[in-house]
């Protein structure tokens, strides 16, 4: 079993598996990647780097998610 890491979701802790990528949080809080926005850290993180950044413990997210509606 790997370790895990905690990070601050929309300021809730979580755990993520320890080497996660951001990619790989999205799928484990089954959001639809195509349908939000993220801010890592205080900075916003462009979609093409979700899966090379990996999370560390002690990380903060900001997950804004889109709805449409009419």
């Amino acid at each position: 079993m790997s370790e895990a890491v905690t990070v601050q979701v929309n300021g809730e802790n979580r755990q993520a598996p320890a080497g996660s990528t951001v990619t790989a949080l999205l799928a484990q809080l089954g959001l639809n990647s195509g349908r939000v926005a993220i801010e890592h850290n205080l900075q916003i993180l462009p979609k093409s780097k979700w899966d090379e950044t990996h999370v560390t413990n002690g990380d903060r997210f900001e997950i804004v998610q889109f709805v449409g509606g009419g």
